[in-house]
């Protein structure tokens, strides 16, 4: 008799079975992200390159806007989390992709939720990303619970609320004050409204390199931590 040779079922190489339990057990782990080195040299490209560029029909340019917003909160004495959210609050009007939506002549459409999601994906804090994606709703509070703050508005900005939904109204007020970081998204409105001051010095971006930097080498090092856990 003839006999059939046994058939065997083929055998996971070693290393595949390492990989794949090793996959297995680190499926929370947070995904790969630019180093911090990579995250900051990107910011401050996006800052310089276009950064010269105008801020949406204002007198100064996005740079300047940017860095008198981050100098006001450092005028006040608010840590470094804060001052880099004052800086970059405007990033998601120079970060974005063609395709996104924009108000014509006033910008990207939703920058302030670009803004927080590009900076979420360097590895920013969530209260940057937060204050970041607040400054807007402070807008639209702060013109449903003070009507002469409208009046302050500079023309450009009264057109962009339009695009970004108006006045809150009572209910949305109601919600928006609930917020733990409320205080510090109305404190980063006033100094958006204020950083707009022709023919000021732009003081050293190596301080705020320096600042971006070692926050986010500092938060990498927290999400090891917790990916670790």
């Amino acid at each position: 008799m003839i006999r059939q040779p046994l058939q065997r079922k083929p055998q996971t190489a070693p290393m595949l079975m390492l990989l794949r339990r090793t996959a297995h057990q680190n499926s929370n782990v947070m995904p790969l992200r630019k180093s911090p080195e990579q995250a900051t040299q990107e910011i401050f490209d996006l800052l310089t390159r276009r950064g010269l560029e105008e801020y949406i029909g204002e007198p100064v340019s996005q740079i300047e806007h940017a860095c008198q917003s981050a100098q006001m909160a450092e005028s006040e004495g608010f840590d470094e989390e804060v001052v880099l959210a004052a800086l970059l609050h405007d990033i998601g009007h120079l970060c974005a992709l063609p395709n996104e939506d924009e108000m014509p002549g006033l910008g990207i459409l939703r920058h302030e939720q670009v803004g927080g999601n590009y900076l979420g994906k360097l590895g920013f804090s969530e209260k940057i990303c937060r204050l970041v994606e607040g400054h807007v709703q402070a807008k639209r509070y702060l013109t449903f619970k003070n009507s002469e703050y409208f009046e302050q508005l500079s023309e450009s900005s009264r057109q962009t609320l339009a695009y970004q939904g108006g006045r809150m109204d009572a209910e949305e007020a109601e919600s928006f004050e609930s917020n733990f970081l409320f205080e510090l998204m109305i404190k980063m409105r006033k100094w958006d409204e204020a950083a707009k001051e022709v023919g000021k010095p732009l003081p050293d971006l190596e301080k705020y390199r320096e600042i971006c930097l070692k926050h986010l080498r500092r938060h990498a090092g927290f999400h090891q931590l917790h990916a670790a856990a």
